[in-house]
């Protein structure tokens, strides 16, 4: 098993994913479509329009009308969030800097080793799902076709990476 520095700063290193997935779950930047002065920022819960200096925010209102990409990705990353907080729970219960299973040091090794895979996993779920959100994006729009004339121009934001 790892010394207790080591889990602790690993652990505070899951904590900065986990800050960083929930941070862009529910930032609004998920696209950006330019026409002019006029932007439209598109996130998984809600869409904000307006220029640079006022712009308003409506959230989404029905579930099913939504292209799915939103629908696929906003459950992903909820089943993603609902993975790392049950490996925070998990991790914290096998980490040596706790007095929690104290009797069962061989219990304690599992928990941490299932808390740090249940991270993992969490994390890779995050990635897989952005990468598949942003590539559909590009897909949809002509990203790749600048002499192209088109109403869609889509520029993926910070969110997404």
């Amino acid at each position: 098993m790892a010394s207790s520095g080591l889990q602790i700063v690993g652990f505070l290193l899951s904590l900065v994913g986990v800050s960083a997935t929930i941070a862009a779950t529910f930032m609004v930047e998920w696209g950006k479509e330019s026409q002019a002065k006029h932007r439209t920022y598109d996130g998984l819960w809600m869409s904000c329009s307006g220029t640079s200096e006022r712009a308003t925010c409506e959230n989404y209102k029905y579930l099913l009308k939504l292209p799915i990409e939103v629908q696929v990705t906003r459950a992903l990353i909820l089943v993603s969030l609902f993975l790392s907080a049950m490996a925070l729970i998990v991790s914290i219960l096998g980490m040596k800097c706790t007095r929690f299973m104290d009797a069962m040091p061989q219990s304690k090794v599992k928990a941490a080793v299932c808390g740090g895979g249940l991270f993992i996993l969490a994390g890779i779920l995050t990635i897989i799902v952005t990468s598949w959100y942003v590539s559909r994006m590009v897909e949809e729009s002509d990203y790749g076709q600048p002499f192209l004339i088109s109403k869609k121009r889509w520029v993926q934001q910070i969110s997404s990476f």
